[in-house]
């Protein structure tokens, strides 16, 4: 699927955006391995999410869509072997957190997903799982998908992940709810942190302090009511159109603004951005709040270190965001985004370039150069989700039409993306 994006003079209006899809998953994930009924309400209906459930599904798990966006799901704690092949699809979460929970089950079964995740690197959640006692067989030794597992009689281990990484923290905290003994884990940098906040909030007892988390085993959640906030990864795209559109006001009601996520919003409104953060809130241990964007001059910024993680997934729409900003923008530390569903940092330079804008390429990041003028042109999504909609944003601002090729993939995470915008008054077919 083509999308054909035309300049925006104007966004104005209110919206919502897709429940957080990192939320979602845990959410289907703990409720599982749960005791009773868990009701998550604001479900996003996107590919990766989608992937989760009918995985559970097929492991026995009775999951029924109770109203739209609601999913109650009825926790068994042992899963039943599975008949078929489990298919994470394009999802990277769905398969690394499955493997957490699939090492304490006393069976055996095969995970896969579709050519991109076969791609992307499982090493550092499979030998983790192995020094807790899980057997994991794939290709090259099984650092990559498909992969067979055969999980039961795991003990808890002390871990320092060599990357700050929510996945891979989340899978391992899985496998420990299920383990003999404490696993304790330890980060470099902090990450996301849904996992923790969710896992008390469900009742099971683990110590936080710093970038260390340890859970005692084994331990089960007890079912309770998930309100899921909107995705501030999702909102990220509307939030930069919002400031870089010449006139207008973009307000997003419902936004989860976790501490480990809002880097995009300290970044922006460091740069000048005019975002107010309002109306806050708590639900199940997550900060929500609504967000106003009011169009802004931006200055060049530098993201590295430790702001990486928080803001690592929105770093493609934070490069089109630096080709009118003033001053040399450098992304640096996010090497990672060369292992996502694209080679994302090369992925942005070819873009950037075609669009006008002066960008470098290093072997962890880029350097941009702004304020410049970008032109219309034809942009190819790689199957990228995420560098789709980035495109998309960047044709708002760019003299001329813009076509996004192969954006089909937004629905990955953001079905309902174009109807947002032509809710806000952009014009994208």
């Amino acid at each position: 699927m083509d999308l054909r994006v035309q300049p925006a003079a104007r966004l104005r209006g209110r919206i919502r955006v897709p429940g957080d899809k990192s939320i979602s998953h845990r959410a289907l994930l703990l409720g599982a391995l749960g005791k009773g009924r868990t009701k998550i309400q604001g479900f996003p209906a996107n590919a990766d999410c989608l992937a989760t459930l009918d995985c559970l599904r097929a492991l026995g798990v009775r999951a029924e869509r109770t109203a739209s966006e609601e999913i109650s799901v009825y926790g068994r704690g042992k899963l039943q072997q599975p008949v078929r092949i489990l298919d994470a699809k394009n999802s990277g979460t769905t398969v690394r957190l499955l493997l957490g929970l699939l090492a304490g089950q006393h069976f055996t079964s095969t995970l896969t997903g579709d050519a991109s995740l076969c791609r992307r690197p499982m090493g550092r959640v499979t030998a983790p799982l192995r020094q807790m006692g899980a057997r994991i067989f794939g290709r090259e030794g099984g650092r990559y998908v498909p992969l067979t597992i055969t999980g039961g009689a795991l003990q808890g281990i002390t871990y320092r992940l060599p990357v700050a990484s929510a996945q891979v923290k989340s899978a391992l905290l899985l496998a420990g709810l299920q383990a003999t003994g404490t696993t304790a884990l330890e980060e470099p940098a902090p990450s996301r942190d849904h996992t923790e906040r969710m896992l008390a909030y469900l009742g099971v007892e683990l110590v936080r302090e710093g970038t260390r988390v340890s859970i005692k085993g084994p331990q089960s959640p007890v079912g309770g009511r998930i309100v899921v906030p909107g995705d501030i990864s999702s909102a990220a795209f509307l939030l930069v159109a919002g400031l870089l559109v010449p006139e207008g006001q973009v307000v997003i009601t419902g936004v989860g603004v976790n501490p480990t996520r809002t880097g995009i919003l300290d970044l922006l409104t460091g740069a000048g951005g005019k975002i107010r953060i309002g109306n806050h809130r708590v639900f199940n241990g997550e900060p929500v709040a609504d967000l106003v964007i009011e169009p802004s001059q931006l200055k060049s910024f530098r993201i590295s270190g430790p702001l990486v993680p928080r803001l690592v997934d929105e770093i493609p729409v934070l490069a089109v965001a630096a080709t009118q900003a003033a001053g040399t923008t450098v992304i640096r530390d996010a090497g990672e985004l060369r292992l996502k569903e694209s080679d994302r940092l090369q992925v942005v330079v070819q873009g950037l370039r075609k669009l006008g804008g002066a960008v470098e390429e290093m072997s962890d990041g880029l350097t941009i150069y702004g304020p410049t003028p970008l032109k219309g042109t034809l942009l190819e999504s790689h199957g990228d989700h995420r560098m789709a909609m980035a495109w998309v944003i960047a044709g708002l601002l760019a003299r001329g039409e813009t076509v996004v090729k192969g954006a089909e993939c937004i629905g990955v995470s953001f079905p309902g993306f174009t109807r947002c915008l032509a809710g806000l008054g952009a014009e994208v077919s």
